[in-house]
C-alpha cells in the first residue's frame, strides 16, 4: 500500500522539527566554543590569581577537563537530530525506527526532570516527544513494509 499524503506531511513535519533542533544545537555548540576560547579562559585565570590557587592544582585541572564535554555532547545530540531529520525527510524506514528508539529512550529522563524541576518548556517538549513516538509507531503499523 503506498504511503498517503498525511503520512508524508507528518514525516516532513517531524523531519523539519528534528533538523531545526540539530541546527540549533550546532549553533549553541559553536557559540559555546567561541565563548570558551575567549571569555572563560580569562575568567578562570582571573579567579585562580584572585584566590591564589595553584594553577597546577589537580581539582582545577579536573574541572577544566570536563568543560569541553558539554560541547562534545551538544554536537553528538546535533548529529543524532540531523540523522533523524534527514532520514525522515528522505522517507527512510530505518529513520522512523531510529527516531522512535532515540526519542522514546529519553522520555523517562524527561518525566524525571519534570517531576523534580517542572517548567512549561519541559512539559511542552515532553508532550511533543510523546506525540512524535506515538505518531511514528502508528504509521509503522499502518504502513507495514512489503
Amino acid at each position: 500500500m503506498p504511503k498517503g499524503k498525511s503520512h508524508s506531511r507528518g514525516l516532513m513535519l517531524i523531519a523539519a522539527f528534528k533538523l531545526l533542533k540539530g541546527i540549533a544545537l550546532i549553533a549553541v555548540g559553536v557559540g559555546a566554543l567561541h565563548l570558551l576560547h575567549k571569555d572563560v579562559a580569562a575568567v578562570v585565570d582571573h579567579w585562580i590569581n584572585a584566590f591564589r590557587v595553584d594553577p597546577h592544582n589537580r581539582f582545577i585541572h579536573w574541572v577544566l577537563a570536563r568543560v569541553p564535554l558539554v560541547d562534545v555532547g551538544t554536537f553528538i545530540y546535533a548529529a543524532v537530530f540531523l540523522t533523524e531529520g534527514t532520514g525522515l525527510a528522505l522517507h527512510k524506514r530505518w529513520a522512523e525506527y531510529f527516531t522512535i528508539i532515540t526519542t522514546g529512550s529519553f522520555l523517562p529522563l524527561e518525566v524525571y526532570e519534570i517531576i523534580h524541576h517542572a517548567t512549561v518548556a519541559k512539559s511542552v517538549a515532553l508532550v511533543i516527544n510523546i506525540a512524535v513516538v506515538v505518531y511514528l509507531v502508528r504509521e509503522l503499523r499502518r504502513y507495514p513494509k512489503a
